[in-house]
C-alpha cells in the first residue's frame, strides 16, 4: 500500500486555523487628559460667569473720579454628544465556535476603546475651529495682536521651526506661561526630520542624534523644539470649516491635505472644557426572543473650548512627503 499527496489528498488539511485571533494595531490616545472636565447633577448647559478687568484713568485734582462698570459675560457649555454602542452574540454562535468565549471576551474592551477614540476624535476637533471651536476658520484669529492660527511658514505647507517660535509668541503675547504641549500630525516628524537645518549637526549641535536615532520615542518627541514638547496623533482634524482639509489664512492657502496641529499650555487652565451627562457605561442581558447575548455601552457629554488663549493653530500640508 503506498500513501502519496496525490492519492490520499483527503487526509490532508487544506487548510489550518490559528488558535490566535488577529487584532488591529492601537495607539495612544491623549486628548482626554488635556481636558477640564465638570460634573453637574441635572440639567443640559452648564454656565459659568466671566469678570472683566478694572479700568485705570488719569485723575485731574479737584475733579470727580469717574467710575467704571466691570464687563461681564458668561461661558456656555451643552451636552450634545450622545454615542451608543452594541454588539451581540447568538446562542448557537457560542455552541458553535471555539472563538466563542475570546470574542465575547473581547467585547466590552473593544466597545471601551472605540469610545475613547471617538472622545480623542472630538476633543481634538475643537481645534479644527466652528462652533464649538474657539477659533474662527480663514483667520488669524488675533489676540493681543498676535496670530492664533496660521498655515506653515514654510514652502508647499511644510513646516518649519519658525512655526513653533511663533506658536511661544502667541501664547506669551496672550499670557500665557508655563510649559507648552504640542499635538502633531506624523508628517510633522517627517518634515521637521527633513529639514536642512535641523538635520545638519554643525548648524543646530542641539540636535546631535537625530539622524541615527529619530526624533520621536514611542508617540513622544524626546528632543522638544524651542521648549515645546510634541506628541504625534493620528486623530487631529482637517482644515477648513468642513474638514475638506483646505483652509487659506491671510492670503496663504493650503489647497488640500490641510491638518490642524495644537498647541497649548499645560501649566494653566486647559483650552479645552468637557461635562459629563452619563460617562460610559456598559449594560448586557440575555434576549430570549433572538436567542443571543446583548452588550450595550452608552454615553453622553458636551465639549468646548474654554481659554481660546491657551490655543494655538498650525495648518500643515500633511501629504507633502518627499
Amino acid at each position: 500500500m503506498s500513501i502519496t499527496t496525490v492519492a490520499n489528498d483527503t487526509l490532508i488539511r487544506s487548510e489550518l486555523w490559528s488558535d490566535q485571533i488577529k487584532e488591529s494595531l492601537k495607539d495612544e490616545l491623549m486628548g482626554m487628559g488635556y481636558v477640564q472636565w465638570v460634573d453637574f447633577p441635572d440639567g443640559q448647559t452648564w454656565t459659568v460667569p466671566s469678570v472683566g478687568e478694572a479700568t485705570i484713568r488719569d485723575y485731574v485734582e479737584d475733579n470727580p473720579i469717574q467710575y467704571d462698570g466691570l464687563d461681564t459675560g458668561e461661558f456656555q457649555l451643552t451636552v450634545t454628544n450622545y454615542k451608543s454602542s452594541g454588539l451581540y452574540i447568538t446562542k448557537k454562535m457560542r455552541q458553535g465556535s471555539v472563538y466563542a468565549a475570546r470574542l465575547e471576551a473581547s467585547f466590552v474592551p473593544k466597545q471601551q476603546r472605540a469610545f475613547a477614540e471617538v472622545l480623542e476624535t472630538d476633543i481634538l476637533d475643537l481645534a479644527g475651529g466652528g462652533a464649538s471651536g474657539g477659533q474662527t476658520v480663514s483667520d488669524l484669529n488675533l489676540i493681543n495682536g498676535a496670530a492664533h492660527r496660521w498655515t506653515t511658514s514654510g514652502s508647499s505647507g511644510v513646516i518649519e521651526v519658525k512655526d513653533f517660535a511663533k506658536v511661544n509668541f502667541a501664547l506669551k503675547k496672550a499670557n500665557v506661561l508655563g510649559k507648552v504641549i504640542g499635538i502633531v500630525d506624523p508628517s510633522v516628524e517627517y518634515q521637521l526630520s527633513t529639514l536642512a537645518n535641523v538635520i545638519s549637526v554643525d548648524a543646530n549641535p542641539r540636535w546631535e542624534g537625530v539622524i541615527a536615532d529619530g526624533l520621536t520615542s514611542g508617540m513622544k518627541f524626546f528632543r522638544n523644539v524651542f521648549g515645546i514638547d510634541l506628541y504625534i496623533s493620528n486623530y487631529l482634524p482637517a482644515a477648513g470649516a468642513t474638514r475638506t482639509g483646505a483652509e487659506t489664512i491671510n492670503s496663504v492657502t493650503i489647497s488640500s491635505g490641510g491638518v490642524c496641529n495644537v498647541f497649548f499650555s499645560s501649566a494653566v487652565e486647559s483650552p479645552f472644557m468637557g461635562a459629563w451627562r452619563q460617562q460610559p457605561e456598559v449594560e448586557g442581558e440575555y434576549n430570549k426572543d433572538y436567542q443571543r447575548e446583548e452588550y450595550i455601552l452608552t454615553a453622553r457629554y458636551g465639549l468646548k473650548v474654554y481659554r481660546p488663549e491657551n490655543l494655538a493653530v498650525v495648518i500643515n500640508k500633511s501629504d507633502q512627503i518627499a
